[in-house]
């Protein structure tokens, strides 16, 4: 106590110094009105910064729970688009065929002719074989083995890749595989040579296919060409995924696919 007696005792001046100069300067702002402008203007634009840096500091640190909620979002959307009506009479029964399972990718390759991706969720979160995976995108590849807790996926960047595509606004499909040359481009065969095609079209999936919904993006037309035969384009595709920066992924899973695959079986064996 002494000690802070001592102190208050020895730096008198200035402490007086300071409470005649606080003194002073509220009797100078409250008598001039330029003077209040220029005070509650200087606290404005104090009280705001302060507010902003704090603001940016606090949503710096919640990043990761905003992206949780957006990949929440995103998956309960995208399961309602997969499962949205296709017409009039079919809005009355609508459908629901799909489930959307969100994901990170924990691993990526893009550089070697067969590449595959490992995610972060396995047969415990519902994952199974030939299951479609997909961004915001578009594809991303089929999922073909699974653990409890990864899966592996197999890229749309692999030589043993066929994916059921057509050109969008249209009927007409093709297959679309990798030649491994480069990783952001695939090719579209199997386009009959009456078809017209452009630089720019568009390439989505097709109708064909058990594992994806139809019209899910996969790039554009970069250019095409006739094969050798001259009766098909092999065309080639831009993706419109960047596969060398890849993050949250969704698995799409149809729930008829089984029965499906059961009813083809039953029909093949009985030719």
């Amino acid at each position: 106590m002494q000690r802070i007696i001592n102190f208050i005792l020895r730096y008198r001046t200035t402490f007086l110094y300071g409470f005649l100069l606080f003194i002073s300067l509220v009797f100078t702002i409250r008598s001039h009105s330029f003077h209040q402008s220029k005070y509650f203007n200087s606290s404005r634009w104090l009280s705001g910064s302060i507010y902003n840096t704090t603001t940016g500091i606090t949503s710096y640190f919640n990043l990761n729970e905003e992206n949780k909620r957006l990949a929440d979002e995103n998956e309960k959307l995208r399961s309602l688009l997969f499962n949205q009506a296709e017409d009039t009479l079919a809005a009355q029964y609508p459908r629901t065929d799909f489930d959307v399972i969100q994901a990170k990718i924990t691993k990526n390759s893009y550089a070697s002719p067969r590449n595959y991706i490992t995610i972060n969720k396995g047969s415990k979160d519902g994952l199974a074989q030939d299951m479609g995976v997909i961004t915001t995108k578009g594809i991303l590849g089929i999922v073909e083995n699974t653990s409890s807790n990864y899966a592996t996926v197999q890229s749309i960047l692999n030589t043993k890749s066929n994916i059921n595509a057509k050109i969008k606004h249209t009927n007409y499909f093709g297959s679309l595989i990798w030649d491994a040359n480069r990783y952001d481009v695939v090719q579209l065969i199997d386009i009959p040579r009456l078809v017209p095609v452009t630089v720019g079209d568009t390439i989505v999936t097709g109708a064909m296919s058990s594992i994806f919904p139809e019209n899910i993006p996969i790039g554009v037309i970069r250019k095409y060409g006739l094969n050798e035969a001259q009766s098909f384009y092999n065309i080639d595709i831009q993706l419109f995924n960047d596969m060398a920066n890849l993050k949250q992924i969704y698995v799409i899973k149809n729930r008829n696919r089984p029965e499906l695959l059961e009813l083809e079986k039953r029909t093949a064996d009985a030719q």
